[in-house]
């Protein structure tokens, strides 16, 4: 296993729409394994493919607390097909945009269906801390960041801060 490098905000690849994966193959395995040691690393609760670089659909998270036994989960393909009307309101962050928090509004409760590790078809029902995780990585995979769900004013700011250090390093603007 082998820990990625982040792509990180302002970089044009987080806006990219990835691809579905048509074969599931030890190539996607290898990269499901990557994507965990890189996401455990930073440390993060969730990472999508894009998110080193590679359009691809899929995403792995572990929502486990500290301390508890790791439960690593990963979704290839996933779709949500159902959500809730009721809402819930979670602080996010994201490991492409480092030490920014802000709360964000989605749906409470989603299901999501999607291929395992192993190319089985799974569907999942989710709530809490999982929905709102599995909501934040597949909008990655749509090119959509957590940022996109708060105010423009915030958003303008954000992007500014991190455009301005991007240029400090002399990294790819957005």
């Amino acid at each position: 296993m082998t820990i990625k490098p982040l792509i990180i905000l302002p970089d044009p690849v987080l806006r990219q729409v990835s691809s579905p994966i048509e074969t599931i193959d030890a190539d996607v395995r290898r990269l499901a394994d990557d994507m965990l040691e890189t996401m455990y690393d930073a440390p993060g609760i969730g990472l999508a493919a894009i998110q080193i670089g590679v359009a691809r659909r899929m995403l792995v998270l572990d929502v486990s607390k500290e301390g508890d036994e790791k439960t690593p989960l990963v979704f290839i393909n996933p779709e949500i097909v159902a959500s809730s009307d009721a809402r819930s309101v979670y602080e996010e962050g994201c490991l492409s945009i480092p030490d920014f928090y802000a709360e964000v509004e989605r749906p409470a409760s989603i299901t999501v269906k999607h291929l395992d590790r192993d190319g089985k078809q799974q569907v999942i029902e989710a709530d809490g801390l999982l929905a709102t995780c599995l909501q934040h990585e597949i909008d990655h995979l749509n090119g959509v960041l957590f940022i996109d769900h708060i105010s423009k004013l915030k958003r303008d700011m954000v992007i500014r801060k991190f455009t301005k250090a991007a240029k400090t390093r002399g990294a790819k603007a957005i």
